[in-house]
């Protein structure tokens, strides 16, 4: 096998270099070397390879042909080695990542900064946004993002997990205005919404058929950050529809209770998104490995036990756990005071 390879690289040597000598040279190799391996490939493959002449030589269409697949299948080899050259070194560099505001700086960034504490070589700079950036133009290495990818043209992504949302108030504001049964009753009670520019986003919930069922949102409540939505809904300020990952911690103690049981839950994909790259840089490969061991499971611990779907045209039953550790406690405060896309 060794001495086919060997023919191989001589040949294509050769024919870059335009002559066996200058081949030779670039080899550290004699020219009779040069011209053996090649005679012995051509014997083997019942065919002659280049055209020689006093003055020069040429491929024929065999060795044209042949060269075109030998340059190939080196490039794939030299990408081998490349792909595990990557796995062995330690990640260094400056690591840019995006990822929404809540979901970024409860469960991404604790993985990270973990990973920049176990390489000192390695800077992490992460931006927390619920823009979705273009990660090429905007020279980022790495993104989280939450709800169908569909614009990702040049990306590659890998699921992270679920995210789901529940419908949950505090035990003093069902005491003062009763539970909920239907969606029909939302609009008779008290809710903090979730919204920008005035508008509060719409609550969704699958209806077991391919689509889905809205209830628009009017309230007096209006905030642009889910982590304010959950502190006034656990104040007793009214329903609120947020992550389960979010509030897992609140339902456990019993400072929220869930309602609407009876509905399906909405939820979204999470995925680490990044640009194509043939030669993934080692510093980009270990965050996403990192955030795959992970993420996954924080989001599969933090997930309630009810009827649930993956994306807002499932159908009954829980949304297989995706892969990240459960996040006790409550999250810290963020200086930014914006809500996470949901």
């Amino acid at each position: 096998m060794m001495n086919r390879l060997s023919g191989v690289l001589s040949f294509v040597q050769a024919a870059d270099a335009g002559s066996f000598a200058l081949a030779a040279e670039r080899m550290g190799l004699s020219r009779s070397a040069v011209g053996k391996s090649i005679a012995r490939l051509e014997e083997r493959l019942g065919t002659r390879l280049f055209v020689r002449t006093t003055r020069n030589q040429s491929l024929t269409d065999d060795g044209q042909a042949f060269y075109e697949r030998c340059v190939r299948a080196l490039s794939e080899l030299e990408a081998a080695e490349a792909v595990l050259d990557s796995g062995r070194r330690a990640p260094t560099g400056r690591l840019r990542v995006s990822a929404p505001v809540m979901i970024g700086r409860c469960c991404a960034a604790p993985v990270l900064w973990e990973l920049a504490r176990q390489h000192p070589g390695l800077e992490l700079e992460i931006a927390f946004s619920d823009r979705v950036v273009d990660l090429i133009e905007d020279g980022y290495d790495l993104a989280v993002r939450v709800a169908p990818l569909t614009d990702h043209a040049g990306l590659t992504a890998r699921r992270l997990g679920v995210q789901e949302m529940v419908v949950c108030a505090s035990p003093e504001y069902l005491a003062r205005h009763g539970r909920p049964e239907t969606l029909a009753d939302v609009e008779h009670h008290e809710v903090v919404a979730y919204g920008r520019n005035g508008v509060g986003k719409p609550w969704r919930f699958p209806d077991g058929q391919g689509g889905e069922k809205v209830v628009p949102i009017r309230s007096r409540l209006l905030f642009d950050d889910v982590e304010t939505v959950a502190d006034a809904t656990t104040e007793g300020a009214g329903l609120g529809w947020l992550p389960s990952w979010l509030v897992a911690e609140r339902i456990r103690d019993g400072r929220l209770v869930v309602v609407l049981e009876q509905e399906r839950r909405y939820s979204n994909e999470v995925f680490a998104v990044w640009p194509q790259n043939k030669h993934l840089p080692s510093k980009v490969r270990a965050a996403i490995d990192a955030l795959v061991a992970r993420i996954p499971e924080r989001l599969a611990a933090c997930t309630l036990e009810a009827p649930s779907v993956s994306g807002a045209a499932g159908s009954p039953g829980r949304s297989p756990p995706a892969a990240l550790p459960s996040h006790h406690g409550r999250p810290p405060r963020s200086p930014s005071r914006r809500a996470s896309r949901r």
